[in-house]
């Protein structure tokens, strides 16, 4: 039994769903396909929950526009062009959510509007491949992936996971089951996302629960690259990399692969392959246990609109242990992820994504004990496998704000 794994990409059109459904006929085997939402559908969600939280008439657009999408998808790909009666209550269910008055809690809200990308996305491509001749089962995931209640980065129950996912992926009728990734729920049924990105997470977490022969996410690149192709003109296909190699690129920022997918497939030693829905019958890279040394090019990860935060105690004392037990336990509290932390004598500096992180109200709330500079649009550069030549290349000309260097890796906050 193999898990496949379909980002937005590989179903942002018609023409995109046809691709997929070749590439999964083309495998007979036991599969369970995780699917992403459609296109930049997630994107938009974002918007929808955001107007619909702080109740701006603009919801009801952003809602056409997300119906209207999988709509044209779905003229183009069933016979009387019309969508199927399991996407259209999809639709009806947000529609109503979205005229009731919203909670105070952001986080909930977008877990309880946001998944509907997928929800709708696996529906039309189980109704596909059904209307096609090849039958599956579709599942709604969140029955099976059981979490707590921290919205938008949920905690998985592992051993109740376990238990649900082999009581539902038999394979006794069927050899091919359709599910979401991204979202899970809590013991009361509640739907929760497990982070940005976390369709990979959740394959990683079926092929785990599910003893998978391997695991393979299926991309719009070759491979796993040495760099990203829209960011540098020459990049080289790597083969084959280590479970510790990956969980180095994925946390430096390498958007590839979910941050947490590794520990998963590494714990049961399932191997991940890394392949191209363009060119399916080429090899890609494998990610897989490597007990000997293997020689890598160096290795580019950006990571974009950054703000450096620079905290200076007031009274010019010593940064001391103390101060970084008050900020990191802030920061724990109010869940802010912290991509780089370096301390000098005077000055603790923090690297947040200036998306993610609300740096005005968390530079307000530590203003009382320290004076704070701050820069934004910046960019943090990771080189993994470094040469000094490659660094003299890379920063030339740029000004650089934070730096940190290791046996292996080099860091730079850098002003493009």
């Amino acid at each position: 039994m193999n898990i496949f794994k379909f980002g937005g990409a590989s179903v942002k059109s018609a023409d995109a769903v046809r691709n997929l459904a070749k590439i999964i006929n083309s495998n007979q085997e036991n599969l369970v396909v995780v699917i992403s939402a459609m296109g930049k559908t997630t994107d938009l969600l974002e918007t929808l929950v955001k107007a619909y939280f702080e109740k701006k008439e603009l919801k009801r657009e952003i809602f056409r526009q997300f119906k209207d999408f999988h709509a044209d998808i779905c003229s183009r790909l069933f016979p009387l062009g019309q969508m199927p009666d399991y996407v259209t209550e999809l639709f009806d269910e947000l529609e109503e959510k979205l005229w009731r008055t919203p909670s105070l809690d952001y986080n909930y809200e977008y877990d309880q509007v946001v998944p509907f990308g997928e929800l709708v996305s696996t529906r039309i491509v189980s109704e596909y491949l059904n209307v096609s001749g090849r039958s599956n089962q579709w599942i709604d995931i969140r029955l099976c992936i059981r979490t707590d209640d921290m919205y938008r980065d949920a905690t998985i129950d592992w051993e109740l996971t376990g238990e649900l996912c082999r009581e539902t992926f038999t394979f006794s009728k069927y050899n091919l089951y359709i599910t979401q990734g991204f979202i899970g729920s809590t013991p009361a049924n509640i739907t929760t996302t497990l982070g940005r990105e976390g369709s990979d997470f959740t394959a990683a977490i079926l092929g785990n629960v599910l003893d998978a022969e391997s695991v393979s996410f299926w991309k719009d690149v070759p491979g796993v690259l040495s760099a990203d192709p829209k960011k540098m003109k020459e990049t080289s296909k790597i083969d084959s990399l280590s479970y510790r190699e990956a969980v180095e690129m994925t946390h430096s920022g390498a958007k590839i692969i979910h941050p947490k997918t590794m520990k998963p497939l590494h714990n049961k030693g399932i191997p991940l392959y890394v392949k191209s829905f363009l060119s399916p019958n080429d090899p890609g890279t494998i990610i897989h246990e490597i007990d000997h040394k293997i020689q890598l090019p160096p290795i580019f990860i950006f990571r974009e609109n950054l703000v450096l935060i620079t905290l200076s105690p007031k009274d010019f004392s010593f940064i001391n242990i103390e101060d970084i037990d008050r900020v990191v336990n802030f920061l724990v509290e109010n869940r802010v992820k912290v991509t780089l932390m370096q301390q000098s004598a005077i000055d603790l500096n923090l690297v947040l994504d200036a998306g993610e992180a609300d740096w005005d109200w968390l530079m307000k709330e530590l203003a009382p004990y320290y004076t704070i500079r701050y820069n934004t649009g910046l960019t943090l550069i990771t080189i993994r496998h470094y040469t000094e030549e490659v660094l003299d290349w890379l920063v030339k000309e740029k000004d650089i704000y934070l730096e940190q260097h290791s046996r292996l890796t080099a860091r730079m906050l850098v002003k493009e």
